[in-house]
């Protein structure tokens, strides 16, 4: 076998070969503003900086401590499309925030305006 002579079939056979693992959407979430739903660790609001399997790393994460919605939903779906209540309790946020996550989901331009501005819940 010359390698210099393989076609571009035989190219993406061997790759298949070699890398098995199935290629996931989930990167696509990189550099995206989301909403995180832990097992543990409540609700996050912030940027993807990496995902693999159920960890996320999200960057000026701000902790969902009380949330409502903005439209009256019920749902962090809602809460991802049309942004917080003025009565929910967002906490300040931190640079960098690993998260073992259970749900994630993409905001809306006007859910990340509206998180971002929210004020800093004080006790």
């Amino acid at each position: 076998m010359n390698i210099d002579e393989l076609t571009y079939g035989e190219i993406k056979q061997l790759n298949a070969l070699f890398n098995n693992t199935p290629k996931s959407s989930l990167s696509s979430f990189v550099g995206k503003k989301v909403i995180v739903r832990t097992y543990s660790a409540g609700v996050h609001y912030g940027e993807v900086v990496e995902k693999e399997g159920h960890e996320v790393i999200l960057r000026n994460a701000r902790r969902l401590w009380y949330w409502k919605t903005a439209n009256n939903g019920i749902s962090l779906s809602e809460v991802a499309n049309a942004g917080l209540h003025k009565d929910s309790k967002v906490c300040a946020p931190v640079e960098l925030h690993w998260l073992e996550a259970i749900e994630i989901i993409p905001c809306t331009k006007e859910s990340i305006k509206n998180i971002e501005a929210a004020n800093e819940y004080k006790a």
